[in-house]
């Protein structure tokens, strides 16, 4: 048998001594937090959902007051309707959520209203405005930053010609509606420029996407530009097309920058450019904090974006240890 050492405690019970006999290195649990919050995420697959969780776990710790409780939706509304209402019978104080679709979540995020638990709303919305607050980025911002950055490389303003392949992400959020839109304001100016697909949604996934580009490079002779909604569906459109020997000839942007994927992808040349979109994580739970202490918090936090090319990608690997 495996020898353990023992220390010894003395504590009063009854009015007379006790001895309880720990093993070593044994630290009592901490007191019962103050507050407990349960944050639904949609799927801890996605490279920016893994992101996303260890940034509210990095300031979870910050708080011993807090106990956090994260859910995996496993990428299914059903699954995260379920997990939610778990987290209701949990009677935890507040709830973040980040909905897989906008329609899909908004009954049982109207759940929790109605049992008082206040509902902070990240990255995608839902179909009703009773929530305590949204933080996410502007999508819509985002989509016209890289319809600008499309032009410009195509030739310009007024100038700006060639085929263009769009690669949505799930057609039932709001996100990839919004960086559509945002993309096709300066795009659908030029007359020069032609979108070769309607719709095609490889729901945020890179194999999908690789999918997606392999049937366009059979269909099309000729493609310079891929627009794809996020940055491992632009990767998997360029690895279809290195596969066929066309990357050189194709532009790729994508949405994320994270420094070691679409950051680094910039910086090795497989895409021309990424969008920075960061995660609501950590400021999602310190702004349930302070609505759980009674502070008041805005109804809507827009969180800042940057385009990330060859130029300051570099820069990006080096602040984050990777070069």
């Amino acid at each position: 048998m495996k020898r353990r050492d023992f220390i010894r405690v003395s504590v009063l019970a009854a009015g007379a001594p006790l001895a309880i006999y720990l093993p070593q290195g044994f630290s009592p649990v901490r007191a019962q937090a103050k507050w407990k919050v349960g944050f639904s995420q949609v799927t801890t697959i996605e490279p920016w959902r893994v992101q996303f969780n260890k940034d509210i776990e990095a300031e979870a710790k910050k708080h011993p007051e807090v106990e956090l409780i994260i859910t995996d939706g496993e990428d299914k509304t059903e699954k995260q309707v379920a997990d939610v209402e778990n987290l209701i019978r949990q009677e935890i104080n507040a709830l973040l959520i980040s909905p897989k679709e906008s329609a899909g979540l908004t009954g049982v995020v109207e759940q929790a209203i109605d049992a008082k638990i206040p509902v902070i709303v990240l990255d995608r919305n839902v179909e009703t405005d009773r929530y305590a607050q949204f933080i996410g980025g502007d999508n819509v911002v985002i989509g016209r930053a890289a319809g600008e950055h499309a032009v410009k490389l195509l030739g310009g303003p007024g100038a700006a010609k060639g085929k263009v392949v769009e690669i949505w992400g799930g057609l039932g959020t709001q996100p990839a509606h919004d960086r559509h839109n945002g993309f096709h304001e300066f795009t659908d100016k030029e007359a020069g420029i032609e979108n070769l697909l309607d719709q095609q949604s490889a729901d945020w996934k890179q194999a999908a996407a690789y999918d997606i580009m392999a049937t366009a490079l059979r269909n099309h002779e000729k493609i310079d530009l891929v627009y794809g909604h996020n940055d491992p569906m632009a990767y998997g459109a360029y690895l279809a097309a290195k596969d066929a020997g066309r990357e050189k000839d194709i532009k790729f942007l994508g949405i994320d920058a994270l420094p070691n994927e679409g950051v680094t992808w910039v910086h090795n040349g497989e895409l021309s450019a990424t969008f920075l979109y960061p995660t609501p994580g950590a400021e999602g739970l310190r702004q349930a904090i302070k609505l759980l202490n009674g502070e008041k918090i805005e109804k809507k936090i827009i969180l800042a974006t940057m385009t990330v090319t060859k130029e300051n990608a570099d820069q990006i690997m080096k602040d984050n240890g990777l070069l």
